[in-house]
């Protein structure tokens, strides 16, 4: 790992020891499938038209908490599970690191669904998915209605940010790496 990939991988690391996220780095997976359970329940509570969007996906990969947090150097991290055909089949992380201006925390609820057969094996097969190079994530925005706009409704991998809380403000999935872990 080049020097600088390195120091930044430290800083993240620091940033989010100091988030005291314990929980998410700890939960087991038990702990981890009634988080899942839950955080869905919740999104398809608040906005019925995902629950409809998700009955279609061939697989939904969720996270119940991503910890963003950054001063410069920033960056992310979270556990989480897919699910396909309403099955728990395996475990994931998220992580990221960013540079630039950036100061605060939050945590924040990331379901990411694939729509299309074609989605889900491909992000199976890889040893490490990036959303926005192994695959595009179309983030879904509701209107005042609730509905999900058509364009995004169609695409093959949709991705759902809840719960945002803090002071930083980014919708966005790209660069996220996700590999898939033992629980």
């Amino acid at each position: 790992m080049p020097l600088p990939l390195r120091s930044t991988f430290a800083s993240l690391l620091i940033i989010l020891s100091s988030l005291s996220v314990t929980s998410v780095f700890a939960a087991s997976a038990e702990e981890l499938n009634v988080e899942v359970r839950a955080t869905l329940n919740k999104l398809y509570k608040e906005k019925p038209a995902a629950k409809s969007l998700a009955q279609r996906a061939k697989g939904i990969l969720v996270f119940p908490t991503v910890v963003k947090g950054g001063i410069g150097i920033g960056g992310e991290y979270g556990e989480g599970a897919l699910l396909v055909g309403n099955k728990i089949t395996s475990y994931y992380n998220t992580l990221s690191a960013s540079i630039g201006f950036q100061l605060g925390a939050q945590a924040r609820s990331q379901i990411i669904l694939f729509m299309t057969t074609d989605a889900l094996q491909k992000f199976q097969a890889s040893e490490g998915w990036e959303a926005g190079v192994d695959g595009s994530v179309a983030i879904a925005e509701f209107s005042a209605g609730g509905t999900i706009d058509s364009q995004t409704a169609q695409a093959p991998i949709i991705g759902f940010v809840t719960d945002n809380k803090g002071l930083m403000y980014n919708l966005t999935l790209e660069g996220s790496k996700i590999t898939k872990i033992n629980k």
